[in-house]
């Protein structure tokens, strides 16, 4: 394994690596010195390199990690496929569905693995809510949304660089949106999609934006990413037939409520509430079937198809947002 770039989320990458039997950190490459330094520290035999090109050419990796900023996934993907390696792209695929079709059809003309690390889909506090809504514990689910942010001046990074993120759909929508067809298989009618740019104007990317994703029966799933929501909303509030499912913020972990799990309540239909004690979820699963997919063939949970729809779903709202949140159908593929 090689990984190109070493921020936050390739120091995650390398302690999964480390844990992970079948799989090897060999090559690591960054323009920061400090961020070598730390990867080394778990990877000291690992070759270094400043060039992402001369690490994609040295012939010591047979997959890469690629946790560049999100304009930059296509070229890099791209790069790594036209030269036999694998590829385990960082959210979300690319900017449009138009380069993810194409990152898809050169991995399968190569026959090799492409997929996105969508990490969201195994925390537990999703997975503990997918399981009640699989077993029936709410009926059937005709409504379902999911919150993240709160009221906090964005950072002046990338990620709220609409140019280089995508928007604030596609920064937090990467995660959310992947977790929402993870729950629904049901087609989908129409996208609506809503961005508000009123207060914080050091950055490009949306204060408030809100996804619809309407399915033909009906049900509808929605998604909010704020930064000017004074008054957070619940994680997760489900709806069904026989019930509900909220989950609540942990407020101890403020200023960083995203980075622990929600918890869980499970209503019933006279209101009353149990606590759910969340799903024990093994560490660095992606990973483990990530190694199994590559030597074994054995499916993983994501695919590359999946997450190409998550990018489609989020186009769509851009476009919707554009046009006052008018309906409009993604380019979702079967």
């Amino acid at each position: 394994m090689g990984l190109l770039a070493y921020g936050a989320i390739g120091h995650e990458h390398n302690l999964a690596i480390a844990a992970t039997d079948g799989l090897e950190l060999t090559a690591v490459c960054d323009t920061n010195p400090d961020r070598i330094a730390a990867a080394l520290e778990l990877a000291p035999d690992a070759a270094t390199f400043v060039d992402a090109t001369e690490m994609l050419d040295s012939g010591l990796i047979d997959a890469v990690v690629i946790s560049t900023p999100p304009d930059s996934h296509y070229d890099w993907a791209k790069a790594a496929l036209t030269r036999g390696i694998n590829v385990v792209l960082e959210k979300p695929m690319a900017l449009n569905v138009e380069q993810c079709d194409e990152l898809i059809a050169l991995a399968n003309e190569r026959e090799l693995t492409l997929v996105v690390y969508q990490n969201r889909r195994f925390d537990p506090d999703f997975v503990t809510i997918r399981r009640l809504i699989n077993e029936g514990a709410i009926g059937e689910v005709f409504h379902y949304d999911s919150f993240v942010g709160g009221y906090s001046r964005p950072c002046d990074y990338w990620h709220s660089d609409a140019k280089v993120s995508g928007g604030a759909i596609f920064d937090w929508g990467s995660h959310y949106l992947d977790q929402i067809l993870n729950v629904f298989d049901q087609p989908i009618e129409y996208v609506t999609g809503v961005n508000h740019k009123r207060h914080w104007h050091h950055v490009t990317n949306a204060d408030h934006a809100t996804v619809t994703v309407t399915f033909i029966d009906g049900t509808q799933a929605v998604f909010t990413h704020s930064d000017l929501s004074a008054a957070r909303k619940s994680k997760f509030h489900v709806l069904g037939t026989k019930g509900a499912i909220v989950g609540e913020w942990d407020v101890a972990a403020e200023p960083a409520v995203a980075d622990l799990p929600a918890q869980i309540f499970l209503f019933d239909t006279d209101g009353n509430a149990t606590h759910i004690e969340l799903d024990a979820v093994t560490p660095f699963e992606f990973h483990r079937e990530l190694a199994d997919f590559m030597s074994q063939g054995t499916p993983m949970q994501v695919n590359a198809l999946s997450s190409r729809n998550v990018v489609a779903i989020m186009e769509a709202a851009e476009q919707s947002a554009l046009d006052l949140g008018r309906p409009v159908t993604p380019q979702v593929r079967a």
